[in-house]
């Protein structure tokens, strides 16, 4: 499809400069050859008749051939003109030649944004269906066994509903992200930037994951100071609950997920730091992509998810011209570093 698209759009940059190409064109033959003619026409006028003014007013007229160099030849003016024809018929081949490779090259950038949007979206829905899919089939699954099975007991029924309930749960919060991550891909969203303080959205995120870190046994120890940044609450918030609650559920019981702020230039820089599992080198660059599952060790049947939490609060932190880095070891833990531009 863009690869057609690719040729119509050089063609109609082909068109258009061609058309300036040979109008520009035809005027300056136009031009020139007028000039020629208006020089051919004067130096006829003055080989067959000049005139000199007298001191008493009057003119004296006399017929004086001047030698012949000084006449254009009308065979050379003729000649003049086709070898200006045929300048301007090559100028105008070499421009075509010259447009179709540009144009065909900015055709390719011209394109490209739309072709990575459509293949964007075309990636978002197949992996939006892959992820719904898996639920919709364990509930399909679970309800025929059901069905299939006669003389159905109250404990029986009890375990399908509850499991036909963490499935709806599941697809829920799936659109209910997907919904988010949308939403923060457009240019500005419904986000409202003021002045607030990064203490107390941390601390309105940690409030949200303490009972999850609770029910792990993990201490969240929170050094983040009073720094004012320019920032929508509500997202800014949520991020850092993405990030805080991806380090509880990948930390083992009794350790400690730390967070602490300081001043480096003009940016603060947040470090969420967990004792975790860590993530190998590799996933590392895809850890943001969507639905993006790293090895093993981080799989659903270990811990909950589609892989869309990193993706919206990647997406978050770019809304406020942040900047994420992440530091990790097998083993040993997992670092978010979040720079953000102070007030």
């Amino acid at each position: 499809m863009f690869k057609t698209a690719r040729f119509k759009l050089t063609a109609w940059y082909l068109l258009i400069i061609m058309l300036i190409s040979v109008c520009f064109s035809a005027a300056i033959y136009k031009a020139l050859t007028n000039e020629l003619d208006r020089v051919e026409r004067i130096q006829r006028v003055r080989q067959e008749h000049l005139s000199i003014p007298l001191p008493d007013g009057t003119t004296f007229e006399f017929r004086q051939r001047y030698p012949r160099e000084f006449i254009l030849d009308p065979k050379l003016v003729e000649e003049t003109k086709n070898r200006l024809q045929l300048i301007l018929l090559l100028v105008n081949l070499g421009i075509l030649g010259a447009s179709s490779l540009a144009g065909y090259f900015l055709a390719g950038r011209t394109l490209r944004p739309i072709k990575e949007m459509v293949d964007e979206q075309n990636r978002f829905v197949t992996d939006a269906s892959h992820e719904l899919r898996t639920p919709l089939t364990s509930l399909k699954t679970a309800t025929e066994v059901y069905l299939r099975a006669k003389n159905h007991t109250l404990q029986e029924s009890d375990t399908l509903h509850e499991s036909n309930l963490e499935e709806i749960n599941n697809l829920q919060t799936l659109s209910d992200n997907l919904i988010k991550l949308t939403q923060y891909q457009k240019s500005n969203g419904n986000m409202i930037f003021e002045n607030t303080s990064l203490e107390e959205i941390v601390d309105g995120a940690v409030k949200k994951v303490a009972n999850l870190a609770k029910y792990k046994k993990i201490t969240l120890l929170n050094k983040v100071k009073d720094i004012k940044i320019k920032a929508d609450r509500q997202s800014l918030a949520e991020m850092f609950v993405i990030f805080l609650d991806n380090a509880i559920k990948y930390s083992p019981k009794n350790t400690t997920v730390t967070l602490s702020s300081r001043v480096q230039d003009r940016f603060v820089v947040i470090e969420i730091k967990d004792e975790g599992v860590g993530i190998d080198k590799k996933d590392i660059p895809h850890l943001f992509d969507r639905f993006y599952r790293v090895d093993k060790s981080r799989t659903k049947t270990d811990v909950a998810g589609y892989g869309l939490g990193l993706s919206i609060a990647k997406q978050i932190a770019d809304k406020h011209n942040g900047l994420i880095k992440v530091e990790s070891e097998i083993g040993k833990g997992t670092t978010f570093k979040l720079f953000f531009r102070m007030v």
